[in-house]
């Protein structure tokens, strides 16, 4: 069984309805398990939402979530010494491919620079779902949501999307075509977490 689940994807894929959908499919099976976020529910994950609100400098947005995600770690490392199978909605390839593509025009390799400062301070996933889907259709999920924030743009979600892939080739990585039923893409996720393969 894995024990650190990451769920990735951009805005409008599904991957939050569909990691508490599998959360209470594993609390139905008796496992013990651990949901969290980010960016997280401190005071450090506030300035993280600040900074999105605000649409601030994005070198400033990159160190705050790496430093969110510092504190985060912590806990997780916690959870899972207390035995806890961890869900976790976004975590370090998030970072990688949003803020890699707000600092594209600033940096020649910014998910490389982002990589190397949070290196010493992550935790590799022993899974992480990528959710697929054309920002288009993404997009016209979400139109309806009271307020879009400035990632929640077609073009925008675009240059995430292609981050998100090129990040995908490492082995903990499983792309799922987040078209599928909620359903579907709920039993897949957790066939997948308790299946003692190795990722």
């Amino acid at each position: 069984m894995k024990h650190f689940i990451t769920f990735e994807g951009i805005d409008g894929s599904g991957k939050t309805t569909v990691m508490h959908l599998v959360y209470q499919e594993l609390l139905k099976k008796g496992v013990k398990v651990q949901v969290t976020c980010e960016p997280t529910d401190t005071w450090m994950g506030d300035c993280v939402k600040k900074c999105i609100k605000n649409d601030v400098d994005p070198f400033v947005t990159a160190f705050t979530f790496i430093a969110d995600r510092f504190l985060h770690v912590k806990e997780i490392k916690k959870w899972l010494d207390q035995g806890y199978l961890v869900l976790c909605d976004r975590y370090a390839e998030s970072t990688y491919a949003y803020q890699g593509a707000q600092l594209r025009d600033h940096l020649e390799d910014p998910i490389h620079w982002l990589q190397d400062l949070s290196k010493d301070h992550i935790l590799i996933p022993d899974r992480t779902f990528l959710f697929d889907i054309d920002p288009d259709i993404a997009m016209n999920r979400i139109k309806h949501r009271d307020e879009l924030i400035s990632f929640e743009k077609a073009s925008f979600l675009t240059k995430v999307q292609k981050n998100y892939l090129e990040l995908a080739v490492s082995d903990h990585f499983q792309i799922l075509d987040a078209t599928q039923s909620i359903e579907t893409l709920t039993h897949i996720c957790v066939e997948d977490i308790l299946s003692s393969e190795c990722c």
